[in-house]
C-alpha cells in the first residue's frame, strides 16, 4: 500500500485558532482556508501546493489514488478531517505517528512533532507558522509563501522520518486501531436532533431559574455554607467535607477548587450543577454548556466523535476536544435527554454492545480465581454469589439491598480496597455501612477470594523486582510480561505500560513511619508523583487487558459495520435497517470472542438496538450466540 504524508498550513488569527476553537468549530467555520499543504508519496520528495480550495482538491484527487492509499500525519484527526470534510477524499487507512508515539511512550510523552523530532534527533522545525499570524492565502508576498512552503516540506519530511523509526516496534494490530479512532472523526455518520436540543437548552435554563426561586435563597445567601449545604441535601447530596488546615476540624468543602466540590460541577442531576454554578458565579451549568456546543456541532452538520487514542495509562481511549462523550451523564432527571439526541443516520440503526463486567471478569481470569471464572462462564449472578457469602445465607434467598452490596464489593473490592474507603464508596452512593460491618464484608472478599489477594502480593513483589531489576512473574503464564528494564509491564497488544521513575517513598514523619505496614512507591507523570501499590497495579493491569479484549473485538465488528463511538466497556456501530437481526446476531458474537492469548476469559456482551444512542433496547437473539 502506498503511503502519502500530508501536513496543511491554515489560516488563523489570535482569535480564529486551535487554541480557541475545537478541532470540529476551527475547520467548519466559514473563516478557515487552507494556505497550503506539504504532500509525499511514499519516498519520493516532498511536493508543496497552494491555491484555491477547487484547486487543491482537483490536484489532489487526480494524482493520488486514495482509495488504495494509507494517509499519514502528525495528528491526522486534524489533516484527515480537512481532506475528508474539505476535500472529499477518504483514503483507505490512517495512520498517525502523533497516536504511535502515546502508544510507545506513554500518555506522559510530549506529542508535538518538534519535541519527537528532538527526541529522536531526526530534525528541527522551522518557526515559519508563528509568523503566519493573521496572514491570509491572497496576503503573502511571493518570498513568504516560498519560506511558508518549506517550513511546511520540513514537517512533512520529518513525519515521515519519524513514521520510519516507529514503525520497526509498533505493533502492527495497533495500526488498524488507530484507524479506527480517528474514523469515529474523521468520517462522522451520527446526526444531532437539534430541535430536540434546543428544547432542552430551554427546559434546562427553566429549570435553573425554577430551582433558585424555589430554594428561597438569592446569590448572597448561596454563599453561606449551612444554608447551601441544605440546598444540597435536599437534592440528595451529602455535602463534601475537608479537614480544616486553621482549626483541624472538619468543615464544608464548598471552594472553588476543592476537587469534591468541582466533582458537583459534573454531577449528573442538573438541578445540582446550577446550584454549584451559582454559588461560583458560571452562567452556564456543564449541561447548558454542552447542550449549546451539541447544538452548534448539529447545525454545522454530523456528528464528529473526537476519541483520543492511548488517552489513560492502561491504554484505554478518552475524551478529547472539548466534546468528552465519555463523560456523558448515566443519572439524573435528564440522564438519556443528551444520548437521546444522537441519532443513526437515515435508514439505518444503532447498535450498542456492552462487554459485561469486563474488569471482574479479566480479574478472576487472571488471578486464576477458577470458582469465579465458573461462575462467570455459567452467567451466574455473581453478585448474589458473594452477597450470599457476606450473609450467610442461599443465593436465592438474597433480597436486592444486599445483592447491591454483593456488587459493589465485586466491582470494588477487586483492587486492594480497604474498609474505610469501602465505606466511603457506599455513603457516596446513598448507603451508610457499620464502619466495622464494612470492615467485615472485605474480610469476607479477600477470604473468599484469595487468588486474588495473592495477585496483589505478587504485584506489591513485581514493584520491589523493578526498583531491584529483578524480573518476577504477574498473573496467568503468557499474559503479561514484567520488564524491569524499563519499569514497564507488556501488555497483550506489544505496547508497554511504563511506571516512570519508579521510587519508594520516604515516611513523611515517625509517625508515619510506624504505622506503615510497608512501602509505599510513586511514579513519575506530568500533573505530579502518582502513588503506586500492589492492588493499583492490578487496576492497572486489569483495565489494559480488558482494553486489549475490546480492541479485538471490535476490530471484528469494523470489517462488517463502522464503530461509530467507543464509551468505558461499550461500542456503538451503525448498521442498514434491513440488516439489524442480522447485524446485532454479528456483533453479539463478535463480543464474545477472545483472542489466543487470552483462552478461558469468560467474555459476553449485552447487546441494544435503536434509534437513538440513548433508548436502544435489548436484543435477544431467538437461535442463540453465534460462533465468531
Amino acid at each position: 500500500m502506498n503511503i502519502i504524508t500530508v501536513d496543511f498550513e491554515t489560516y488563523y488569527d489570535k482569535k480564529f485558532s486551535l487554541s480557541k476553537l475545537t478541532t470540529e468549530q476551527y475547520i467548519r467555520r466559514p473563516d478557515f482556508e487552507v494556505i497550503g499543504l506539504g504532500v509525499k508519496l511514499n519516498n519520493e520528495e516532498t511536493v508543496w501546493l497552494s491555491g484555491e480550495h477547487d484547486d487543491i482538491k482537483r490536484y489532489l484527487h487526480e494524482n493520488y489514488d486514495w482509495e488504495n492509499s494509507a494517509l499519514l500525519a502528525h495528528n491526522t484527526m486534524f489533516d484527515g478531517a480537512i481532506l475528508s470534510w474539505i476535500f472529499d477524499i477518504h483514503p483507505k487507512l490512517l495512520l498517525d505517528t502523533l497516536c504511535m508515539a502515546r502508544g510507545l511512550h506513554g500518555v506522559e510523552v510530549g506529542g508535538s512533532l518538534k519535541h519527537l523530532s528532538e527526541m529522536y534527533g531526526i530534525g528541527e522545525k522551522g518557526d515559519e507558522v508563528v509568523n503566519a499570524l493573521g496572514i491570509r492565502r491572497k496576503d503573502f508576498t511571493e518570498e513568504g509563501l516560498s519560506k511558508y512552503g518549506d517550513y511546511c516540506i520540513q514537517d512533512v519530511e520529518l513525519t515521515y522520518k519519524l513514521f520510519g523509526i516507529l514503525m520497526k516496534v509498533f505493533p502492527k494490530k495497533e495500526l488498524k486501531v488507530i484507524d479506527m479512532t480517528l474514523r469515529m472523526f474523521v468520517e462522522p455518520k451520527l446526526k444531532l436532533n437539534v430541535a430536540k436540543l434546543e428544547d432542552h437548552l430551554d427546559t434546562l435554563q427553566e429549570q435553573k431559574e425554577k430551582l433558585l426561586e424555589d430554594c428561597g435563597i438569592g446569590k448572597a445567601e448561596l454563599m453561606s455554607n449551612p444554608k447551601f449545604a441544605l440546598a444540597l441535601e435536599e437534592l440528595g447530596v451529602k455535602p463534601p467535607k475537608k479537614t480544616s488546615l486553621r482549626t483541624g476540624e472538619k468543615t464544608f468543602a464548598f471552594a472553588k477548587n476543592d476537587e469534591a466540590f468541582k466533582a458537583l460541577q459534573q454531577h449528573d442531576d442538573p438541578r445540582v450543577q446550577a446550584l454549584v454554578a451559582a454559588r461560583i458565579g458560571l452562567k452556564s451549568t456543564l449541561e447548558e454548556t454542552r447542550t449549546e456546543r451539541f447544538i452548534d456541532i448539529g447545525l454545522g452538520g454530523t456528528l464528529p466523535v473526537p476519541i483520543r487514542y492511548y488517552a489513560a495509562h492502561t491504554g484505554r481511549w478518552g475524551g478529547l476536544d472539548k466534546v468528552n462523550l465519555q463523560n456523558l451523564p448515566s443519572r439524573g432527571p435528564n440522564a438519556k435527554v443528551l444520548k437521546s439526541c444522537i441519532c443513526a443516520p437515515t435508514g439505518y440503526t444503532l447498535i450498542e454492545a456492552d462487554s459485561a463486567q469486563i474488569e471482574a471478569r479479566v480479574l478472576a481470569w487472571l488471578a486464576e480465581q477458577k470458582d469465579l471464572v465458573e461462575a462467570f462462564e455459567k452467567d451466574e449472578d455473581v453478585y448474589k454469589k458473594m452477597a450470599a457469602s457476606i450473609y450467610n445465607k442461599k443465593v436465592e434467598d438474597v433480597d436486592a439491598a444486599e445483592r447491591f452490596i454483593g456488587k459493589t464489593t465485586i466491582l470494588g473490592a477487586g483492587y486492594g480496597m480497604g474498609s474505610v474507603r469501602f465505606r466511603e464508596q457506599l455513603l457516596g452512593m446513598g448507603v451508610e455501612v457499620e464502619a466495622e460491618e464494612c470492615e467485615r464484608i472485605i474480610n469476607v472478599y479477600r477470604n473468599t477470594n484469595n487468588k486474588i489477594t495473592k495477585l496483589w502480593r505478587a504485584a506489591q513483589t513485581v514493584l520491589v523486582g523493578m526498583l531491584q531489576k529483578h524480573k518476577y512473574a504477574l498473573g496467568l503464564k503468557g499474559v503479561l510480561s514484567v520488564l524491569p528494564e524499563v519499569n514497564g509491564i507488556q501488555l497483550p497488544s506489544k505496547l508497554i505500560m511504563r511506571y516512570e521513575d519508579l521510587k519508594t517513598d520516604k515516611p513523611k514523619s515517625k509517625a508515619d513511619a510506624e504505622v506503615q505496614a510497608r512501602p509505599s512507591y510513586s511514579y513519575k507523570t506530568r500533573r505530579g508523583r502518582v502513588n503506586i501499590y500492589g492492588g493499583k497495579v492490578i487496576e492497572n493491569v486489569c483495565q489494559a487487558i480488558a482494553r486489549c479484549v475490546m480492541s479485538d473485538q471490535m476490530l471484528m465488528i469494523s470489517k462488517r459495520y463502522p464503530i461509530l463511538l467507543t464509551v468505558h466497556d461499550s461500542v456503538i456501530c451503525c448498521v442498514p435497517d434491513d440488516e439489524v437481526d442480522e447485524a446485532a446476531a454479528y456483533v453479539d458474537s463478535c463480543m464474545r470472542y477472545t483472542p489466543d492469548w487470552a483462552k478461558g476469559l469468560p467474555v459476553r456482551g449485552d447487546v441494544d438496538v435503536g434509534k437513538n444512542y440513548g433508548e436502544c433496547k435489548t436484543w435477544v437473539n431467538p437461535h442463540g450466540p453465534l460462533a465468531a
